[in-house]
């Protein structure tokens, strides 16, 4: 299906500062990007590079003043994530190298003090895909979902004590235990269409069967379309905006999902949900 997604950012900056913005979705095997906008206000240059992990970044020195962001983003994407219960456990020696990364713990998630707590919450799951399930049923019967009360990035420990948290932390989480199972997982930052209350969103993708898997403790299935603009460790490699210097006031930020009407409704692009298989 296709979907427009679009998100406005606007600050009030007392002096020019360095920003390094991750905003702009790429195409691949699970998304097809048909037309996109990026505006600047006031305009700015722009240096584009694509990180480690594959993320387009831009960098910009914005100017003091009022100073926006806006993107807007036509898309197609699947109805709702694969899903494959008994997709095996990959030994690590047998995992691919750009994997590997996703195996050790990250800033966010110390999948090394989680050893005991995912065995346990796993025990009499087959390994693999099956064991990412019972982690995500736990996440979601043990941690409260606060959508809109995260502005503190808080660690897989953090959230585990705390019984709460938003989107981000109950990744980090989830992302922790699959690493201490040497399941590789990732973050996932983007939009989903059925989000409410709307708003950019995370959730998590571990490797199992000898592909990514999408994976949310904040959703009840994994229905709606989903829109990945960045991936990484944890919420350390994924901000959307991240500003060097002086604090900035962040105004608003506005976000929107939906199915567009028109030329956009009926294409089917290179890369079609119709062919993944």
């Amino acid at each position: 299906m296709w979907l427009n997604a679009s998100c406005l950012i606007e600050f009030k900056i007392s002096v020019p500062t360095p920003f390094l913005l991750m905003l702009r979705p790429r195409s691949g095997c699970q998304q097809w990007i048909a037309r996109e906008t990026y505006i600047l206000s006031p305009s700015v240059p722009a240096v584009e590079f694509t990180d480690s992990f594959g993320n387009l970044c831009q960098r910009i020195v914005a100017p003091a003043g009022y100073f926006s962001v806006s993107t807007s983003v036509d898309i197609e994407t699947a109805e709702a994530a694969d899903t494959a219960p008994g997709a095996p456990f990959i030994e690590v020696q047998k995992l691919p190298d750009g994997v590997l990364p996703f195996l050790y713990p990250s800033r966010y998630c110390e999948s090394d003090r989680f050893t005991q707590m995912a065995a346990s919450v796993t025990t009499g799951h087959f390994s693999g895909y099956d064991q990412c399930s019972a982690i995500v049923n736990y996440i979601r019967d043990s941690i409260q979902y606060t959508p809109g009360l995260g502005q503190q990035i808080i660690s897989a420990c953090e959230v585990n004590q705390l019984g709460y948290g938003v989107c981000r932390d109950m990744a980090h989480l989830g992302i922790a235990c699959c690493r201490a199972l040497s399941i590789p997982a990732r973050m996932v930052v983007g939009y989903l269409e059925t989000l409410e209350p709307m708003d950019l969103h995370a959730w998590f993708e571990a490797y199992a069967g000898n592909r990514w898997y999408t994976f949310d403790p904040t959703q009840s299935d994994l229905k709606g379309g989903r829109i990945a603009i960045a991936f990484g460790r944890d919420a350390a490699d994924v901000a959307v905006y991240t500003q060097f210097g002086d604090p900035v006031e962040l105004l608003n930020m506005n976000v929107q999902v939906q199915r567009p009407v028109g030329e956009f409704s009926g294409l089917h692009g290179p890369g079609s949900p119709a062919h993944w298989g």
